[in-house]
């Protein structure tokens, strides 16, 4: 029996994106055909280099075509990526960013820069092109946790204007006001100052092409936040909580934020962070300091995405201080958590792009 393209394309019409709810082809993510005899080739255009179903569509694949055109066929397929965007195109520096992702929190202390920091160089490892904006301009910590306190922003030019490129570090673009002030120096800004100083984070810096550029907001529901969501186009908002109830009120209030009729962010989902204590020399314990499943529970109520639960490790803290990010851990279990909370990420940034998903 003779292999064809037409035949091919007829099988993976079988194959679905499970988030977007369409078979590949109509899609238009299947790139490429060649049929040479028994040997059929072709790439699949996934919607994010970090998709968590990377594996799955490819063995869905594989068996369309065996199942549906020849079962003797030799299959091979490039596993490509091409990431989605609402953002309409501007003139700014903000002009090639596909994605801004925002991750917030409704109070201090609850690690939402240490996830902002992992997300990034996550979604980087898995081949995005990633920037980071410290927005928290009151505690910037984001040059500390990259391990460039010492550097600062380069010159660039950008329509034939002096701005500033962002200093890069695994992987990542980044920018922050902290590479401004010295260790010791105090960051005062008052409400319009703040977001004069945020403004220029986004467009006084040459940021190129990127999928993905992760805003580490400061804690709370102030000037910051709300300058933000007005000045810049968001695809939506990450939440970062800890287990407890005190902590759950504030986040409460964060989503709040996003849910105005004014601003409108969708909400991303939620990631618990400090889910229970593990000690290094009993990695299989799990102790719930700060109560067990409080963000996974909001998540359920408020039907939005529980994008991870990270535990609080040791060795998370002393990356962060070293300036090499957790997730560059390998194959511990909380680099494991970090890379899932990208994908999820990643996954639900592609759903809203698709037009699938409700804002929450």
């Amino acid at each position: 029996m003779e292999i064809t393209v037409e035949k091919v394309l007829d099988a993976l019409k079988y194959v679905d994106d499970p988030d977007l709810k369409k078979d590949l082809v109509t899609l238009n993510m299947v790139k490429d055909i060649v049929v040479d005899g028994k040997t059929v080739s072709f790439t699949v255009v996934l919607t994010t280099p970090a998709c968590p179903m990377k594996d799955m569509i490819h063995n869905a694949c594989m068996n369309a075509i065996h199942h549906f055109v020849d079962k003797e066929a030799k299959v091979s397929i490039k596993m490509s990526s091409n990431v989605t965007t609402k953002k309409e195109k501007d003139e700014t520096t903000l002009r090639d960013v596909k994605n801004i992702i925002a991750v917030a929190s409704g109070k201090g202390g609850v690690g939402k820069s240490t996830i902002a920091a992992n997300l990034a160089v996550a979604l980087a490892n898995q081949g995005a092109k990633v920037g980071l904006v410290d927005a928290d301009v009151y505690g910037p910590s984001q040059h500390i946790m990259f391990g460039v306190e010492r550097q600062g922003p380069g010159s660039a030019t950008f329509n034939g204007q002096k701005k500033m490129s962002p200093v890069e570090s695994h992987g990542v673009k980044l920018n922050s006001i902290g590479f401004l002030a010295g260790p010791g120096q105090v960051i005062a800004l008052r409400g319009p100052m703040a977001s004069k100083a945020l403004s220029q984070l986004f467009y006084e810096t040459v940021w190129g092409e990127l999928d993905y550029l992760i805003v580490d907001l400061p804690p709370g529901t102030g000037d910051i936040q709300i300058s933000l969501c007005s000045q810049v186009n968001l695809t939506g908002a990450v939440v970062v909580c800890t287990p407890q109830d005190v902590a759950l009120a504030d986040a409460r209030k964060g989503i709040a934020l996003f849910q105005l009729p004014q601003i409108n962010v969708p909400i991303l989902g939620l990631v618990e962070n400090m889910a229970w204590f593990t000690p290094e020399e009993l990695p299989e314990n799990k102790y719930y300091i700060f109560g067990k499943d409080g963000v996974k529970n909001l998540a359920d109520e408020l039907k939005v995405p529980l994008l991870s639960q990270i535990p609080l490790v040791q060795s998370v803290r002393e990356a962060s201080d070293a300036g090499r990010p957790a997730v560059m851990q390998g194959s511990t279990p909380q680099a494991i958590c970090f890379m899932e909370m990208a994908q999820n990420v990643a996954q639900q940034v592609s759903i809203i792009n698709g037009g699938l998903a409700e804002v929450v």
